[in-house]
């Protein structure tokens, strides 16, 4: 599944959601949590596993409540059964969270007659100064994960400062938090999603916090309008230089298994560049 765009819609607010499912974002992140109030969960709950088994879109993602919550583990039972592309777990605090989840989606696969692991998982991982602590924790925790997600405002706030500075730039301990997350991503072969940029009447501030993520590595960047889809798509998807540079690796070891290294347009060219190569094929869709 690529995500470079997915884009988020309260559960609960019908229209909303019916222009997120009609854009051409790249996952569509239904939200009963932090978009809708306590007294509004049971309404959007409903409404989300009435919807589910009616789309034929691709990548529709669904956030629950955290683990803890009254409404977690009543979020999971409604949903599953509608085959969501993947649940996303917010205030993820460490690897018990998820190996949790992963117990949880595994017992309502098989109520429902769903193939057990079909159903993925994204976690948000730096809400709270104490999940960023257990970030470096997470390696087999489930293999059902597709996606760390990088959140700096809920992080900001626990510390009790402001997530970026007059400049954009963030302050140390979420510019911190956040370079974790690229690090654990990496280490356990999953993608890194970026936090929400906040202003969505601010295209050019999108587009250069999108080119900066991108740069630095992550896949893709969580949106909340659908006016970001367009900038978010440029900045994640490779320039045609980069894939034609990303095939001639793939198809030059393809015809040289064995090779351990060799001249690619005059330069050296060895398996860490063919690992490249595939994480960019795969960023395109080609993987």
């Amino acid at each position: 599944m690529r995500l470079r765009s997915p884009l988020f819609a309260p559960a609960d607010a019908e229209r909303k959601v019916q222009k997120a499912l009609a854009s051409d974002a790249d996952a569509v992140v239904l939200d009963l949590e932090d978009a809708v109030v306590d007294a509004g969960k049971p309404a959007a709950r409903a409404a989300t596993a009435a919807l589910l088994p009616t789309l034929s879109r691709p990548g529709v993602i669904v956030r629950v409540n955290p683990r803890g919550t009254p409404w977690y583990l009543a979020d999971l039972a409604a949903v599953v059964p509608g085959r969501p592309a993947a649940i996303l777990l917010p205030k993820c605090t460490g690897p018990d969270d998820l190996r949790a989840l992963d117990h949880h989606l595994e017992a309502l696969e098989a109520a429902s007659g769903l193939p057990v692991g079909g159903i993925r998982v994204l976690a948000l991982v730096t809400e709270t100064a104490a999940s960023v602590l257990n970030i470096g924790r997470y390696g087999g925790a489930s293999r059902r994960l597709l996606a760390f997600c990088f959140g700096a405002e809920d992080l900001s706030a626990d510390l009790g400062i402001l997530p970026r500075g007059p400049n954009g730039a963030y302050p140390a301990p979420v510019a911190a938090a956040r370079a974790a997350v690229l690090a654990a991503a990496g280490a356990s072969g999953v993608l890194a999603l970026d936090t929400p940029f906040p202003d969505p009447r601010d295209p050019e501030g999108m587009r250069r916090e999108a080119a900066a993520a991108a740069a630095d590595g992550f896949a893709g960047k969580i949106l909340i309008h659908p006016a970001q889809i367009a900038p978010a798509h440029a900045a994640f998807s490779p320039s045609a230089e980069r894939l034609r540079w990303a095939r001639a690796v793939r198809d030059a070891f393809a015809a040289n298994p064995d090779a351990g290294t060799f001249a690619l347009d005059g330069k050296m060219v060895d398996r860490p560049h063919l690992k490249l190569a595939l994480r960019i094929l795969e960023a395109a869709g080609e993987g």
